[in-house]
């Protein structure tokens, strides 16, 4: 049951990341005629969001070494760097740029730099979702062995 938990935490980075960015988000603006409050909305559901992220990539940190071993996991070996990247990512978004996104709602280009980092983060949990679900390397090997 354990094996599969780096794929069941990679998969909810990405969709959650993907149903509210792509989804939600779009949603709220399309739906709500106030502009104001659609935008304390989102806010909303992308400070959701953050610890979302942020709670997948602590437990694809915490389970991507090998029980009672100095080592990583197979698995975690070439997700990793995208894993800290994307938790990095998070935590700017959140503490750096959405502050300036609130105070300076009328300036683009903290939006488009929120945008950007929020794509960025999109990109690092669908390389880690895809690395964990990858075609197997020998026939006949599980996840558990990767």
């Amino acid at each position: 049951m354990f094996e599969r938990l780096p794929v069941f935490a990679a998969a909810l980075w990405w969709s959650s990341l993907s149903v509210i960015g792509f989804v939600a988000v779009p949603l709220v603006f399309m739906r709500i005629p106030q502009r104001m409050l659609a935008g304390y909305v989102a806010a909303s559901l992308f400070e959701a969001q953050t610890y979302i992220s942020i709670a997948c990539c602590a437990l694809l940190l915490v389970i991507s070494r090998r029980k009672h071993s100095e080592t990583f996991a197979p698995w975690a070996r070439a997700a990793l760097v995208f894993v800290i990247l994307g938790m990095l990512l998070a935590f700017v978004l959140q503490f750096g740029v959405a502050p300036r996104v609130i105070a300076y709602h009328g300036v683009r280009l903290w939006h488009n730099i929120a945008t950007g980092l929020y794509v960025g983060q999109w990109l690092c949990a669908t390389i880690v979702l895809w690395q964990l679900t990858g075609p197997r390397e020998a026939a006949g090997h599980g996840i558990s062995d990767r």
